[in-house]
């Protein structure tokens, strides 16, 4: 797996620090959640969906 160094020197690299704080990667898990759930609508298993 991955150290905890590791992981903070990634997360390092993401800008906006100074103005945006722990917010600066809220445009990520928007992306994710969509993502999510239009794969939740349209992807078939089956006969089903997940909305069915």
């Amino acid at each position: 797996m991955f150290s905890r160094a590791q992981v903070r020197r990634v997360l390092q690299w993401v800008p906006g620090k100074q103005r945006f704080g722990l917010y600066r990667f809220l445009p990520f898990f928007f992306i994710l959640g969509g993502t999510m759930e239009w794969i939740m609508i349209k992807v078939r298993v089956g006969q089903e969906t997940f909305c069915k």
